[in-house]
């Protein structure tokens, strides 16, 4: 039987929802509309308004009598300047967005924060509701956000608090689940991903007085009833890489253990081991496509390694005297779209690794720059500065490149709908536009 989370004490929960009346309207931030109905503003937009009516009023009676005229009161941040596609809106938080408290890609626009989750009408940006999340325990260091990330599927995001995992619907709470961890998952509990019916993740038992600590282990839980369907050997010493099951059924490992480092691939269903293959010191992600395995090679270049047996199938690597890295590829269509470190991006054919494009973006990339494929377009995200490019993924033809002028230090995270490219950095996001290939 399924407890509610409602039915542990308060201090046990790791999620509270607001008020629809309440929150919702009182919920932090700007909202900027764009097209033909003019700018919106919001509650808050309005009050500030009236107050600066309210000043200026008393500024020219002052005048008007003589005295002294009041220093003026600090003006409100401008509007950012654009260059690009016209946002169809903007949202300005009241603090910047934690992009990597949040695994998984989501299918609507969430404005992410150390406080929570706030969601936003995709018509309008208007602010629609807030989840609220157990704050970061600040002392375990630069990871703290890791001990509280959030897992996102198609609806529900879920978390774990003592013994359960909480998945709260992201426009029902009516369907809000919650389910206990077994009794075999009495450890430490580190949620990856999500297929839309499995948990996967990875933990660590704690070990019971005088007896030899366990291995870190893969698991995938059902999420209906809470079943462990499968766990990796104890003794493997291995965590998830990839964070959910692709199309093809597989999930991906990282093992070290008797001083290997091994990439594994498991079915997904059933943790059945499929293949081993070497791996490097630098194995810290890989992307499955719809036939191979990519990964690091080791010395800053990608290799192919086929689905079924694991052998390698083609490489990418620099060539002397260049100096690149790539980072984590994105398959479509046959296609690896393949973005490095040094601003260049490439297409390869997925079954025999040949270049079918390159391009060399307006600014840099680093590992936080995670790219988007959506109706044949690839859009690759840059730091605060740069912007985000929008590229044919066929023929690598830059089709646009979005930026704003506002201050901020953090890389563009993207996410996408039906209708909309939402991308946004630091305290501000804007919906914008697909992007059209003719």
């Amino acid at each position: 039987m399924q407890s509610s989370a409602s039915d542990r004490p308060a201090e046990q929960a790791s999620w509270q929802w607001d008020g629809e009346a309440d929150d919702a309207a009182e919920a932090p931030g700007d909202v900027v509309g764009g097209g033909g109905d003019g700018p919106r503003l919001s509650r808050r937009g309005l009050l500030v308004g009236a107050g600066v009516l309210a000043a200026g009023g008393a500024v020219w009676a002052f005048t008007r009598s003589g005295a002294e005229q009041p220093a003026p009161a600090p003006a409100r941040p401008q509007p950012t300047a654009l260059s690009g596609p016209a946002p169809v809106w903007t949202y300005r938080g009241t603090e910047a967005m934690t992009p990597e408290r949040l695994v998984g890609r989501s299918t609507r626009p969430i404005f992410v924060t150390g406080a929570g989750l706030q969601l936003l009408d995709p018509a309008t940006g208007a602010p629609a509701r807030m989840i609220r999340l157990a704050p970061p325990d600040r002392n375990l260091g630069s990871d703290d956000l890791l001990s509280t990330r959030v897992v996102i599927s198609a609806h529900r995001v879920f978390t774990t608090s003592r013994g359960h995992v909480d998945g709260r619907h992201l426009s029902d709470p009516a369907a809000d689940v919650t389910v206990p961890l077994p009794d075999a998952l009495d450890g430490d509990v580190l949620l990856t991903g999500c297929d839309g019916s499995t948990l996967y993740g990875t933990f660590a038992n704690r070990p019971k007085p005088g007896a030899t600590a366990l291995g870190q282990q893969s698991f995938a839980l059902r999420i209906a009833d809470g079943t462990l369907l499968w766990t990796s050997p104890a003794e493997s010493g291995e965590q998830l890489l990839t964070p959910a099951a692709d199309p093809t059924g597989a999930v991906t490992a990282l093992r070290t253990a008797e001083g290997r480092t091994e990439l594994v691939a498991r079915d997904a269903p059933t943790g059945r081991q499929r293949w081993t293959a070497e791996g490097n010191e630098n194995l810290r992600w890989c992307t499955v496509g719809l036939r191979n395995v990519y990964a690091p090679d080791g010395s800053g270049g990608l290799r192919a390694l086929d689905l079924a047996t694991g052998k390698e199938q083609w490489k990418v690597v620099p060539a002397p005297p260049a100096q690149w890295r790539v980072m984590p590829p994105v398959a479509d269509s046959g296609r690896l779209h393949v973005p490095r470190d040094n601003g260049v991006v490439s297409g390869h054919d997925e079954t025999t690794g040949g270049t079918i494009w390159s391009l060399r973006l307006p600014f840099l990339l680093d590992r936080r720059s995670h790219p988007l494929v959506v109706n044949g377009v690839l859009y690759l995200p840059g730091p605060a500065a740069g912007g985000v490019c929008a590229i044919d993924a066929a023929r690598g033809t830059l089709l646009w490149t979005f930026r704003d002028s506002g201050p901020g230090k953090d890389v563009w995270t993207l996410a996408a709908d039906a209708d909309h490219l939402y991308a946004g950095h630091d305290d501000v996001l804007h919906a914008l536009p697909l992007a059209t290939v003719f």
